[in-house]
């Protein structure tokens, strides 16, 4: 079982207009596309589809690799470092992730107008036959900025996943599992981009504070499955 701090995903489950949505999006997206293409033109067709049902669907159809950010301009993704207390972020890369739910984090919390500090993650544990089950996923920000709720409108880009590489397995609280989390070594350009608005993130509610001069405290206690530090 894990730490109480992480959360399911939410079921799964797609209307008919959602997946005609999907099949529309892959169907014209396999020449990257220069500019992105705007998915959300493709969804105003289909009337009112929720986002991360939308993206989710995506990903189980195709290996992309999705990263949030507020820039709506971005042509081409650079290599850079991070501040990141794994070991799989402690290299130069373009960082991204197959889990288009991890990536909406980012896409709505405002670190451009609020100071802040972030732990967050995603983890799929495998069975014994080395099945994935649903991904969960835990949320945090800094106390000071959760109290002004820090969200904004953003974006989720899409990218071709070909340079990418995965985070390698490992165990989690002494179950095999794994963190979708990717990184390239070479620059990305984007194929498309999904403009989201703080409510369609599926856990605003959930998003949890930290004491920011404490951050790596936290970071530790989630990657031992540690309770959460009060």
């Amino acid at each position: 079982m894990l730490p109480d701090y992480w959360v399911e995903r939410p079921p799964l489950s797609m209307s008919p207009s959602t997946e005609a949505a999907v099949e529309d999006l892959l169907s014209i997206v396999g020449d990257a596309p220069n500019p992105p293409v705007d998915v959300n033109a493709v969804l105003g067709r289909y009337g009112d589809i929720e986002p991360w049902k939308f993206l989710c669907g995506v990903a189980d159809r195709r290996r992309i690799a999705f990263h949030g950010t507020g820039d709506a301009g971005i042509e081409s993704f650079e290599p850079r470092r991070p501040i990141d207390f794994a070991p799989f972020g402690e290299q130069n890369a373009v960082f991204a992730t197959t889990d288009p739910i991890w990536a909406m984090f980012y896409a709505v919390v405002d670190r451009d107008r609020h100071e802040t500090t972030l732990n967050n993650g995603c983890i799929i544990v495998l069975d014994s036959n080395g099945r994935p089950g649903t991904p969960h996923y835990y949320f945090s920000i800094g106390r000071r900025a959760l109290q002004e709720r820090p969200w904004r409108s953003g974006y989720v880009y899409l990218m071709p996943a070909e340079t990418f590489l995965e985070q390698p397995p490992g165990e989690y609280g002494g179950n095999p599992a794994r963190v979708p989390q990717l990184a390239s070594p070479v620059a990305v350009a984007p194929f498309a981009r999904l403009r989201v608005s703080p409510n369609d993130f599926p856990f605003l509610a959930q998003i949890r504070g930290h004491e920011d001069e404490r951050l790596a405290e936290y970071a530790q206690a989630v990657m031992t499955a540690a309770p959460w530090p009060d």
